[in-house]
């Protein structure tokens, strides 16, 4: 056994069941090991942006890490941004990048760089495997520092030398620690806060699947808070049969006013909300100077162990909570809208569908319209790096090959991924892709306003325009291996949203708004 076979060996025995590649000289050894070694899924990515955005769409939906297999530090860099999205998401992902041999390195060949410091930068993890003999047990430590809390991103870089030599070890698996429980000190601060008043128990990451959100909405319930998440979670379970959650809005000037008269904000699996940029003359956070935040729970804490027990010295119970009913919109015929598509999203929805969700500004109004869907998942944007949508569909749809997944795409972020339509092609993968072709970065031109430039010039107007040319979605689908269709109205969208849901395999949907 060589080195590489005793890491894909390790991982496997570990149970990690999918590998997303994108793979070079380096890691050869690696590769062959996948074929050598039974029990690897191995997914092609012809974008290493694809692979990390897929390896995150799959532990959100897996509760598991997958790998990633990169090629030297220019691969790690290209995956980077998907990377920041999955650190910002909490997701368990092991990295394996390969390295050039150590005899090598001291020639600096083209493709040499600060490998680690690269690794550093979206890692919460780094190691180096030393020899063939170590390798594996490296491995199975990284693999334990990946499933660390919540999860995280763990990188191990593996020398072309340490993959091929002979003399590698299969290693047990390593136990992470358990999650941490929340002090009893905490829980007797948050009993306080409630009962002051003007309160808000703020949830999010974990906080946010069903079972914890039932609680921590009895608790709300029972002392008169308000409950509230922010749009950005990993995964939310939302839908019939879920409480009724109030949603902050993204925007900074928003987000303030929502949150204008709590006075004890309560954190639970989520951070202290705070404007996503600097803008001349505002404040960076978004509550009130008088208010009081308790750090009830981290994203990696034992939520539903904490919100079980606050539950209890609060006297709140889990069957007084009134949960989602289900309440579908009318669709009504018309032009194409932000409001519109909302619509007939939320008449349309599947039960236990997977949405993943990069829509960016045309998602304003998909939350109030598909509430009262059938039972579903939600993911969402978590680190505001785009490219996310089209590899996280991919990802999700590996993880769960018996759910529908619908991908609420942005037409400007899309073109930084769209290589994961190939995969979605190549491994019949069920997702429905809606690209919404405003043909702008809408999101920027609405920047402008808030940081102080309300009359941009033609430059800077040309800068945010993605109509000249236009960018034709059907075409760069069929490139790619999946059958397209474009709408332009509301009746034909719905029916190209019907008609995608009734086949199995990938569909993309171009909506001209």
């Amino acid at each position: 056994m060589n080195g590489a076979e005793s890491v894909v060996a390790t991982l496997v025995r570990a149970g990690v069941e999918v590998c997303f590649a994108n793979p070079g000289t380096s890691e050869l050894h690696l590769v062959a090991a996948l074929d050598r070694v039974p029990g690897m899924r191995c997914v092609l990515c012809m974008f290493e942006g694809g692979a990390t955005g897929a390896a995150d769409g799959y532990a959100r939906m897996a509760g598991k890490p997958a790998a990633t297999l990169l090629h030297l530090g220019p691969g790690l860099l290209n995956g980077g941004a998907n990377l920041h999205n999955a650190r910002r998401a909490h997701s368990p992902i092991l990295n394996i990048v390969g390295e050039h041999a150590g005899y090598h390195l001291q020639y600096d060949a083209p493709l040499t760089s600060d490998l680690n410091g690269i690794a550093k930068a979206v890692s919460g993890y780094v190691a180096t495997a030393r020899s063939a003999a170590t390798i594996g047990q490296d491995a199975a430590r990284a693999l334990a520092a990946a499933r660390t809390g919540a999860g995280q991103i763990s990188t191990l870089l593996v020398p072309a030398d340490a993959a091929w030599s002979e003399g590698g070890r299969l290693a047990d698996p390593v136990a992470p620690p358990p999650r941490a429980k929340v002090a009893e000190a905490a829980i007797a601060d948050a009993v306080r806060a409630l009962a002051k008043g003007e309160a808000m128990l703020l949830v999010g990451n974990g906080a946010v699947m069903r079972q914890p959100l039932i609680l921590a909405a009895a608790i709300a319930r029972k002392t008169g808070a308000r409950i509230a998440s922010i749009g950005r979670n990993p995964r939310l379970e939302r839908g019939v049969g879920t409480p009724v959650v109030e949603r902050l809005p993204n925007p900074a000037g928003p987000q303030t006013a929502a949150l204008s008269r709590i006075r004890q904000l309560i954190l639970i699996g989520e951070e202290v909300p705070v404007a996503f940029f600097a803008h001349p003359d505002r404040p960076s956070t978004t509550t009130h100077p008088d208010c009081t935040i308790l750090h009830l729970a981290s994203p990696h804490d034992d939520i539903l162990d904490c919100v079980t027990r606050l539950a209890a010295e609060v006297g709140a119970r889990a069957e007084d909570v009134p949960l989602q009913q289900l309440a579908r919109p009318e669709i009504s015929p018309g032009a194409l809208t932000p409001d519109s598509v909302a619509m007939v999203l939320g008449a349309l929805l599947p039960e236990n569908c997977i949405v993943a969700d990069e829509s960016i500004t045309v998602g304003r109004s998909l939350y109030a319209q598909t509430v009262g869907a059938p039972a579903h998942d939600w993911l969402h944007l978590t680190g505001g790096s785009i490219g996310i949508g089209i590899p996280m569909a991919t990802g999700a749809a590996v993880a769960c090959p018996d759910r529908k997944v619908i991908n609420l795409q942005a037409d400007g972020s899309g073109m930084y991924t769209l290589q994961a339509l190939w995969t979605q092609a190549r491994e019949n993968l069920d997702v429905l892709t809606i690209v919404w072709a405003n043909r702008s970065y809408k999101i920027l031109r609405d920047e402008l306003t808030n940081v102080g430039l309300p009359e941009p010039g033609p430059t800077a107007l040309n800068m945010l325009d993605l109509g000249q040319p236009a960018l034709d979605w059907v075409s760069l689908a069929k490139g790619m291996g999946v059958e397209g269709r474009r709408v332009e109205d509301v009746t034909s969208f719905a029916q190209a949203v019907r008609d995608g849901l009734k086949v199995k395999g990938p569909r993309l949907i171009e909506v001209v708004l």
